[in-house]
């Protein structure tokens, strides 16, 4: 099929719905379908075959597109809008694919056209303006909630994340139409970094010089995150172990060495800047346990599969972002608080039953979150579109 896409990300970006769509995108090309995908100015480019990106222009001079609603993407997305039209009135295609806010548009232009959507629900907009602080206004949110439901309404199909979402799809009336695929792929599934010989061993030595166990975050520092909830409670773990935080910018790097500072933790807590998603791999190798403290909101993690596919124990707070995923079986739920989540660390660094969970945890995740049931879905997903 000739597949038109709409993706209002910065593409491609090391962060979530970006590599989200990297993944839809890999598995169009690898069913043999052609994409031209519209997207914003930033990121790098990709090349997969049958894929042709078409970038709106930056007359804004952006260098930066936060996560989240932002007053930035209202321009941006007019543009996108103009260059969808421009591309369907060129192009002949079979469906358009939208993700996030981008529906608005291919379910408009979609009417126009005669040409079937497919909606890539990564979460709910009118949620969006309160888990990121954008507005508080009631008047606003009446009118993403109806955009919303006039979405759902004019959407062949609606590729929902995760069971919040499910569920969400399912009371609005529209559960038919969904299609559960969690964003399980991962970079190393495909390509590892290459790990010269040593390599493994010389990181944990820069890391950890005194033969320290390793705690991993690894991610951005949006405030959902918890990063500064994580530095708290690792504060009060007693164990020989270190802290290391892969992820973030330089001046929230310096807000956590100061509250890490307060804490008297400072010497144990190592920060390392913003990586490529291939290079991940590598300190998750090197990792003994691994932590995700998010706070606030309802989608699960992109790193909770990576996370268990890993084979470390990995301790979560014990939150609905989390347990529609994991539970005690696979994982370690603590509470979200600082001495819960300390605690949960201590269990995970010195417990054989944490060791126990992250096996049971790799075996799940090798048998359900791999490639070919992802392409599955994909293909479901078409199918409820065109059909």
């Amino acid at each position: 099929m000739n597949i038109l896409m709409l993706a209002p990300e910065p593409f491609f970006q090391p962060r979530g719905t970006p590599i989200s769509v990297y993944f839809r995108l890999k598995a169009l090309s690898d069913l043999g379908h052609r994409t031209v995908l519209v997207t914003y100015p930033l990121g790098e480019d990709v090349a997969l075959p049958g894929l042709l990106i078409r970038r709106i222009s930056n007359f804004l001079r952006l260098r930066r597109i936060k996560i989240g609603p932002s007053a930035a993407k209202i321009p941006l997305d007019a543009l996108m809008f103009f260059a969808a039209l421009r591309e369907l009135r060129k192009n002949r295609f079979d469906l358009i694919f939208s993700h996030e806010e981008a529906a608005w548009i291919g379910v408009l232009l979609g009417r126009w056209f005669g040409v079937p959507h497919l909606y890539d629900m990564h979460s709910s907009l009118p949620q969006q303006l309160e888990n990121f602080n954008f507005s508080k206004s009631r008047f606003l949110k009446k009118i993403f909630l109806a955009l919303e439901r006039a979405v759902l309404k004019r959407s062949r199909a609606v590729i929902v994340i995760c069971r919040d979402l499910l569920e969400y799809v399912a009371k609005k009336g529209f559960g038919e139409k969904a299609i559960f695929l969690e964003n399980f792929m991962d970079f190393a599934d495909f390509e590892n970094e290459p790990m010269e010989a040593g390599l493994l061993d010389q990181k944990r030595r820069e890391i950890a010089p005194g033969g320290e166990k390793i705690v991993l975050y690894a991610g951005n520092f949006e405030p959902y995150q918890g990063v500064p909830l994580l530095v708290e409670a690792f504060a009060r773990v007693e164990s020989k172990a270190v802290l290391l935080l892969v992820g973030g910018s330089k001046a929230e790097h310096e807000a956590m060495r100061e509250k890490a500072r307060a804490l008297g933790a400072a010497e144990r807590v190592v920060f390392v800047e913003k990586v490529p998603p291939r290079r991940v791999s590598l300190y998750l190798a090197i990792a003994d346990i691994l932590v995700s403290p998010r706070v606030s909101g309802t989608n699960t993690p992109l790193k909770i599969y990576a996370f268990l596919k890993s084979g470390k124990p990995l301790v979560a707070t014990n939150l609905w972002t989390h347990t529609q995923v994991v539970d005690e079986t696979i994982a370690i739920l603590a509470a979200p608080e600082p001495q819960g989540l300390a605690e949960g660390i201590a269990f995970a660094l010195h417990s054989d039953e944490a060791q126990a969970r992250a096996r049971k945890a790799k075996s799940l995740a090798n048998c359900e979150y791999v490639y070919p049931k992802y392409l599955d879905k994909i293909r479901e997903a078409l199918s409820k579109t065109v059909s």
